[in-house]
């Protein structure tokens, strides 16, 4: 699944500007998009190894920590998802985060593979793996729409025009 950026006859719209990209500037958005996605991938996957180290040294009992397939997608309105097959899929877009926030969503994520819904003990259990859980929520809350590549190129100095 590839992102759809605009080209002249439509805008793009980082922080609130209206932006017209050409065909080459669309093409350029691409590739970037790609590495950053095989980028998000890499990063994603070893941040899932490292939480589900920490949840089978945990003296908790019944927590799951196996899953089937994990996937990296641009999923327009999920951070990351946990079906009941154990599929974890992420929004490639989390990296651009800050590393607390893909964090949180990781943690989040495997929870549901104990507990497929948002009780009081999937939240305990997200809480014990990472206490401070909630300052990352909040972020995701407030920022989550910042997080797209224009935007991250815009806040780094690099212009997406030609």
């Amino acid at each position: 699944m590839s992102t759809a950026y605009p080209t002249s006859s439509t805008a793009c719209c980082p922080a609130g500007n209206i932006i017209y990209l050409t065909e080459a500037e669309t093409k350029r958005l691409k590739v970037l998009e790609r590495r950053y996605r095989e980028k998000a991938r890499l990063q994603i996957t070893a941040r899932v190894q490292f939480y589900i180290a920490q949840m089978k040294q945990s003296p908790l009992e019944g927590i799951c920590t196996s899953y089937s397939t994990l996937s990296i997608r641009d999923q327009k309105s999920r951070w990351g998802s946990c079906s009941s097959r154990g599929t974890l899929s992420f929004n490639y877009r989390l990296i651009f985060a800050p590393p607390g926030v893909l964090d949180y969503v990781v943690v989040h994520e495997l929870c549901h593979l104990t507990h497929m819904n948002h009780s009081k003990d999937f939240w305990h259990l997200v809480a014990y793996i990472m206490p401070e859980y909630k300052q990352y929520k909040n972020w995701l809350r407030d920022h989550g729409q910042e997080l797209n590549l224009p935007e991250y190129l815009r806040r780094h100095g690099i212009d997406i025009t030609l």
